[in-house]
């Protein structure tokens, strides 16, 4: 039986669990790397109040694209999954931002939507590419 992050039930691979929790941990790396950057690169200096003003709206969106990709029954692990969360992240980041009067330029939204594309996809591909060489190289010995 397949489960909501992509696993089947006893087969022996790594538990859904784990991949579920390294899955958003890695996804919430990817947004305070791509805050620090900003941060470092735009304001002269990282503090942390700093940090905490800018990646509140992308953290909200991160949480929010795992939830509905759980409540759709999508493997968050999955390609599909992190197409969800990716857009999840930056459009609610995105709105919350414009709500709290921070600013949205487009070329902000534009370098967002490419580094958090890279990095939250980017893990998700390689996930892939190592479940489906594993029962190939399994099936060799």
């Amino acid at each position: 039986m397949r489960s909501v992050f992509g696993e089947v039930a006893g087969s022996g691979s790594i538990s859904t669990r784990f991949v579920c929790k390294a899955g958003f941990v890695l996804d919430a790396i990817a947004v305070l790397v791509f805050v620090v950057i900003g941060r470092a690169v735009h304001t002269g200096g990282v503090t942390a109040s700093g940090l905490a003003s800018t990646i509140w709206p992308f953290a909200a969106g991160v949480v929010c694209g795992w939830i509905v990709t759980a409540w759709l029954r999508r493997s968050s692990s999955a390609l599909v999954g992190g197409i969800l969360v990716w857009i999840a992240t930056v459009g609610i980041g995105m709105a919350l931002r414009v709500a709290s009067g921070q600013g949205t330029d487009l070329a902000f939204i534009l370098v967002a939507l490419g580094f958090l594309g890279a990095t939250m996809l980017g893990w998700r591909v390689v996930l892939g590419a190592i479940r489906r060489l594993r029962p190939a190289v399994q099936a060799r010995r």
